[in-house]
């Protein structure tokens, strides 16, 4: 990946962090993306910095449409191109259907929906040929569950936006891809688990366990390389077996 660009959004901690220096050891100039992290986003610069490879630090409320326009303009401004995206920044609701708020479905959806369909728009129009474009998604978009509808619900559609830009700029060489990780040993996932529904988790993968981020970066690896040209449209579960479709 020498002289890639890659941009991962939510890439101060935990899995964008890894993302980010998963590639940056295989050669990458890394963006890190940060909402309200400044001191995390410089941790990972460093660490990144201290493989040789070049970083941007880039802050911002994606939801706002002009943000991401900001966005991608500092970068091609910093690198010149832009060839790997991650949208990795996301946002968890566990509630039953009738507790939701407006308020909270309209955030979770903003977060998980609205702002992969206008990253994935700003990389149509500028990503450079042969580029990559990676959707975090989740594993219970294949498993029927309570108390997930909102958060479930709006990863759902990364499913088709990912197959439909795809197919629009599959003539340049870029492959879309969405990645449905499942439960995974981090911050994001224990804030809204119990210790029996963390335990009923790790159950149901055939290792008895929860996963790890170092099972999801080789995958996230291999499908941001060139190697991985003829993978596209696809969403592709990384979950220890705990769902198969």
């Amino acid at each position: 990946m020498a002289g890639k660009v890659a941009f991962i959004t939510g890439s101060a901690k935990n899995m964008g962090k890894a993302f980010a220096i998963a590639l940056a050891r295989r050669g990458a100039d890394i963006v890190i993306h940060h909402r309200k992290d400044a001191a995390e986003a410089q941790k990972a610069a460093q660490e990144i910095q201290s493989l040789g490879r070049r970083t941007l630090i880039v802050q911002g409320e994606l939801t706002s449409v002009s943000v991401i326009e900001q966005i991608f303009a500092q970068i091609l401004s910093t690198f010149g191109h832009i060839d790997i995206v991650i949208n990795n920044a996301g946002v968890v609701l566990k509630k039953p259907m009738t507790e939701i708020s407006e308020e909270e479905y309209d955030g979770v959806f903003a977060i998980n929906a609205k702002v992969p369909f206008f990253i994935m728009k700003e990389c149509a129009k500028h990503m450079a040929d042969g580029g990559r474009v990676i959707n975090i998604g989740t594993t219970l978009l294949a498993i029927t569950t309570g108390g997930y509808s909102a958060y479930a619900g709006s990863k759902a559609p990364l499913e088709d936006f990912t197959r439909a830009m795809a197919k629009e700029v599959g003539a340049r060489g870029i492959t879309v891809n969405t990645i449905a990780p499942g439960p995974i040993d981090t911050p994001f996932f224990y804030g809204q688990e119990t210790k029996e529904s963390t335990a009923l988790f790790a159950s149901l993968s055939v290792a008895g366990r929860l996963g790890d981020v170092k099972d999801i970066v080789p995958v996230v690896e291999f499908i941001a390389s060139p190697d991985s040209q003829w993978i596209t449209a696809q969403t592709l579960f990384v979950n220890g077996g705990v769902t198969s479709r």
